[in-house]
């Protein structure tokens, strides 16, 4: 069995019907053991629930690893639990995983996005700030704003709160001209760089063609229970 944990990120993107995974909601902690328990073989990490409830611990992603279950993570808290497990075999995939491998991004709100519960689909009610610096990249690539224009925006995105970012309060902030700020939304939502969804793509595709069996471990390292996780998940054994 192939598990792939994903919610907004996923939000409009159209995919067609496969057989070749089961596609649950964001994970939360506990979700992947369960996977882990219910006989998943791979696991794909995209989406994962953390401001409420307890995030997806990096206990359970090691307790598949030691079971020889093929982990993946990219695109949100993936790819941040990704580049954390990567030493002890995760494997992460994409442009924002080499972004938190690399250092290159450092904090968890750089990919953090506001989003509408279950029952409407997990609807997008902000953007992330890896597409926001994507989306700027590519219009001042087209010569579609300027260079002030493009800091001017950076700026003010990095310093918003995540549940407030939208490319509408962006260029209300960050712009006087409110002519040329219409302008410059207008560009800005027809140049929109998806960049989590281009990596949750890989993801899955990766996922698809991963072998539905599990490996036989060979790490330096074995996997050791502790007080919390024994009261936790009991069953684990």
């Amino acid at each position: 069995m192939r598990v792939i944990f994903a919610g907004p990120t996923l939000f409009g993107a159209d995919l067609p019907p496969s057989a070749d995974y089961e596609l649950r909601p964001p994970a939360r902690q506990g979700d992947v053991y369960r996977a882990i328990m219910d006989g998943a073989n791979v696991i794909g990490l995209i989406d994962g629930i953390y401001e409420h409830v307890p995030a997806i611990w990096h206990k359970e992603i090691l307790f598949g690893l030691s079971r020889g279950v093929h982990m993946f993570g990219a695109a949100s808290m993936g790819a941040l639990r990704a580049a954390e497990c990567a030493s002890f075999g995760m494997i992460g995939i994409g442009e924002i995983y080499q972004g938190f491998a690399s250092g290159t991004l450092e904090d968890d709100s750089d990919v953090a996005q506001s989003h509408a519960p279950a029952e409407m689909g997990y609807l997008p009610l902000s953007e992330p700030l890896v597409n926001v610096r994507a989306t700027l990249s590519r219009c001042l690539e087209l010569g579609l704003v300027t260079r002030a224009e493009h800091d001017a925006l950076q700026a003010v995105a990095q310093d918003m709160f995540f549940k407030e970012r939208s490319y509408r309060r962006l260029v209300r902030r960050a712009l006087q001209d409110t002519q040329r700020g219409e302008r410059v939304l207008n560009l800005l939502c027809e140049n929109n760089v998806n960049l989590k969804l281009q990596d949750a793509k890989l993801l899955i595709e990766s996922v698809s063609k991963t072998p539905d069996e599990r490996f036989a471990p060979t790490f330096a390292w074995t996997f050791q229970a502790t007080d919390f996780w024994n009261a936790e998940f009991p069953d684990w054994r």
